[in-house]
């Protein structure tokens, strides 16, 4: 990047996804890993901080154990990404290398993340390698994390490294430009460049099939960009494997893409962990009629004891809870500020100290 393009990013969160890491007979693309070195590269010699999330571990561990094995999906998982991560992680480091940079491996699991405290102790590793000028390269454990354990892709991990490093931007690549208001296979759907916190629904033209080699899809990216915009990051979608995409978007440049546009109102740090938090909730906080119309007004409201009808799961205090209204849909999720027996015991009642604070309370 020249001067006159300099970037207005600081710090970025890179998710690349499986299918721009790997061919269509699932190994490593080694040229466009090198490739996207490259690209991290140059944006870490203009001072820019980059922490990527990558995908690909079981996909190149595949590649590796062909055929033959007779094994349920969670073995199977297992085994290729202790396989395919070793592999993975040494391309990294020794691209990076070549050009001077020092990278290190952080796997994690959602399990990890749980608690307030290790949420705290993963952020402060990241923070010292950043410090030490290290590119964090991170990607979930999936040697241990299985079924409930898991996020549901690297896009939630992503999400939530993003609002938890304060990130000014989270780059998804996939091996599409973003959204389309169609199928974008058909010739006539438009590429939707621009989503405003105040878009309606973008289910409707999303389809709902996953990638070839990842656990995720676009739908799954749409949810956690709105959120992870909502507390104020910008989030884009693009397609991994366009030559120097990384460095155009940290350059500003017009390039095919979904860009969701940050709130103007982002939400304080622990809100961030607790609005990733939903996956580690430990319990359900039914509520009336009036508390919902109460949490989802204009006012700044805690959730009181008289609002709540029902208490669901054993949960202590501290632990994340979900909120459900009236009819079951889902409100929010929130830290609680008692255990479930005394949150049980008080529902329904009048003056008593909030079951969870607003400041500790994110709303859908």
């Amino acid at each position: 990047m020249t001067k006159r393009e300099k970037s207005p990013y600081r710090r970025l969160v890179v998710k690349i996804g499986s299918n721009v890491l790997t061919r269509q007979d699932g190994t490593l693309d080694i040229t466009r890993i090198c490739s996207l070195v490259d690209q991290l590269a140059m944006l870490h010699a203009e001072g820019i901080e980059c922490i990527v999330i990558s995908s690909g571990a079981v996909a190149a561990g595949r590649s590796e154990l062909p055929g033959g094995r007779k094994l349920d999906s969670v073995s199977a998982r297992q085994l290729f990404s202790a396989v395919g991560q070793a592999k993975l992680i040494n391309r990294y480091y020794d691209f990076f290398r070549e050009r001077g940079i020092v990278c290190g491996q952080v796997l994690t699991t959602k399990e990890s993340l749980s608690t307030r405290d290790h949420y705290l102790n993963q952020k402060n590793c990241m923070e010292t390698m950043l410090r030490s000028g290290v590119i964090p390269i991170l990607n979930e454990n999936d040697t241990i994390s299985v079924t409930e354990l898991m996020f549901t892709d690297n896009d939630e991990l992503a999400g939530l490294v993003s609002t938890m490093m304060g990130a000014d931007a989270l780059i998804i690549l996939s091996n599409i430009d973003g959204i389309y208001d169609g199928n974008p296979g058909s010739g006539e759907a438009q590429l939707i460049r621009e989503v405003y916190p105040e878009t309606s629904d973008l289910a409707r033209f999303i389809r709902t099939e996953r990638s070839s080699f990842g656990r995720g899809g676009m739908l799954t990216k749409s949810r956690i960009a709105r959120k992870v915009a909502a507390e104020g990051i910008e989030v884009v979608i693009a397609c991994g494997r366009r030559d120097g995409i990384l460095v155009d978007l940290a350059a500003g440049k017009e390039v095919p893409c979904t860009r969701f546009i940050p709130s103007e109102h982002p939400v304080s740090g622990v809100k961030k962990w607790i609005a990733h938090s939903e996956g580690f909730a430990k319990g359900i906080i039914h509520i009336n009629q009036g508390a919902l119309e109460a949490l989802t007004g204009p006012t700044a409201t805690s959730l009181l004891p008289i609002g709540v009808v029902r208490v669901e799961g054993d949960f202590d205090r501290g632990d994340i809870v979900r909120i459900v209204g009236p009819e079951g849909e889902p409100i929010g999720v929130g830290q609680v500020s008692t255990d479930s027996i005394h949150a049980a015991q008080t529902a329904g009642r009048k003056g008593l100290r909030p079951l969870i604070h607003y400041d500790y309370l994110f709303l859908d």
